[in-house]
């Protein structure tokens, strides 16, 4: 039996943050479905399909949650926590994809709930192989509940 295909939703207010990542996405030829949106405001926003977002109201919640930790307006920090308290949202598995290498943040974003914590790469290679191993564990080998 051929496992569900998974949505993801990337959290990341850096725009060629989302190009380089969305690239590595295509490179690694995921075929699921990737949304973006720019902080942790649009992230809720997304998740509970209100605003811009009330259209996806028929479609599935993402089954992962990419998060950037230094957004504007709501970083990723608050937003994990708002996820991480919500019945409907505490299930889905959020990694960490920041620039911080803090042991406060790593701490911190696990205490809170996160997944998985990774600091972004400096160069695509690097990137290319996250995400590579991203697509391994979360996509072919991790069972996820589907929402």
């Amino acid at each position: 039996m051929e496992k569900q295909l998974i949505s993801i939703l990337v959290a990341e207010d850096d725009e060629d943050d989302r190009l380089l990542i969305k690239e590595a996405f295509e490179d690694i030829r995921i075929r699921n479905k990737i949304d973006f949106v720019n902080d942790g405001v649009e992230l809720l926003e997304f998740l509970r399909r209100e605003g811009d977002f009330a259209s996806e109201k028929e479609n599935a919640l993402p089954g992962l949650i990419l998060l950037d930790l230094n957004m504007p307006r709501m970083d990723g920090r608050e937003a994990l926590a708002i996820i991480k308290k919500d019945p409907k949202l505490k299930l889905i598995p959020v990694i960490a994809l920041t620039t911080s290498k803090a042991q406060e943040d790593i701490l911190k974003t696990y205490e809170t709930g996160v997944s998985s914590f990774i600091t972004k790469p400096v160069n695509y290679d690097d990137l290319s192989k996250i995400v590579k191993t991203l697509k391994s564990y979360w996509i072919e080998i991790v069972s996820l509940p589907i929402s």
